[in-house]
């Protein structure tokens, strides 16, 4: 139930559906609008550094290195205990599962390597003159 000395039951709508002002109230001071955040591509982020570009290809090489380890271990894992089954289907799919595991691995391993090349090639080119005047022209 609506209490009746609820105002905004009483007040009239608008157009838009708001309450329309009721005459001889002060509708108050109006608030200027505050000039809203910079947007994210306004805001100027540092560029990376050299050094950035070193420890991301090391690091980058490094879990190359352990991803080559692992799919190393995985092929001699599979050469001294290959799948063999009876049934012609489960042959088949323990077939998928090894090629997709060998795959895997060796697709990490070249993922790895060659995101830390790049890397490196970005340190060696940072390290050029005219480097910072190449990453600021379009």
């Amino acid at each position: 139930m609506s209490d009746a000395s609820d105002p905004a039951v009483d007040q009239p709508s608008g157009p838009s559906g708001a309450a329309a002002p009721v005459a001889g109230t002060d509708p108050g001071p109006t608030v200027a609008s505050e000039p809203s955040a910079p947007l994210a591509s306004e805001t100027a982020r540092p560029r990376k550094g050299p050094l950035s570009f070193l420890s991301g290809s090391l690091t980058s090489f490094g879990l190359g290195w352990l991803a080559l380890q692992l799919s190393i271990r995985v092929v001699g894992y599979y050469a001294e205990h290959p799948p063999h089954y009876d049934v012609r289907f489960a042959q088949s799919i323990a077939t998928f599962v090894k090629t997709l595991v060998v795959g895997m691995s060796f697709l990490a391993t070249f993922t790895f390597a060659f995101v830390g090349l790049g890397l490196f090639v970005t340190f060696v080119r940072s390290l050029m003159p005219g480097w910072r005047q190449a990453e600021e022209t379009p």
